[in-house]
């Protein structure tokens, strides 16, 4: 008996062990760049939005991509539609090269890592580095979305927030034009 009880007790420990050594980062040590996903990596280097301005987006300033998106419904004007193109072709174009900048950098720690040759100033740095860049990708997306903001009419953000799926709350920032 005492023997079945030192068997279930053992089997106990190791399967317990294992839960708690178990990383849910497991899948994710093949990872080219370990802190990034493939999909965060395309993201970055296509320049899109990842969510880096929805504190503008969901307090009632339009992003260009999504107000391209919905041109016709918002009526857009020859002008505007222009203007927009434009805007989302600037924040495109700086957030991409930003983007590309960024994955760089990623893959340069991780190198520092991978490669046991990180010091206290080389993390520092290369921390330093992706943490401007970040800053730079969030700013650039958030200042597109200011500047559509100027573009439209009120009624038009207005009918965007409703577009968009957000009816249930106004917008909580009135624009000036």
């Amino acid at each position: 008996m005492s023997r079945l009880c030192l068997l279930l007790a053992t089997a106990a420990m190791m399967l317990s062990s294992f839960a708690f050594a178990a990383s849910p980062y497991r899948s994710e040590q093949s990872r080219g760049i370990k802190a990034l996903s493939d999909d965060e990596i395309a993201d970055y280097s296509n320049g899109k939005g990842m969510g880096f301005a929805k504190a503008a987006e969901l307090n009632g300033y339009p992003g260009p991509a999504h107000v391209l998106e919905l041109a016709d419904e918002l009526a857009l004007s020859p002008q505007q539609k222009v203007k927009t193109e434009q805007l989302f072709e600037h924040m495109q174009t700086r957030a991409q090269t930003l983007g590309l900048r960024l994955v760089h950098e990623e893959r340069t720690l991780d190198e520092l890592f991978a490669s046991k040759t990180v010091s206290r100033e080389s993390l520092t740095k290369a921390l330093s580095a992706i943490a401007t860049i970040q800053n730079q990708i969030r700013e650039t997306h958030l200042r597109a979305h200011l500047a559509e903001a100027e573009i439209l009419s009120e009624e038009q953000v207005k009918r965007y927030w409703h577009l968009r799926g957000y009816a249930d709350v106004s917008p909580t920032r009135q624009h000036k034009h």
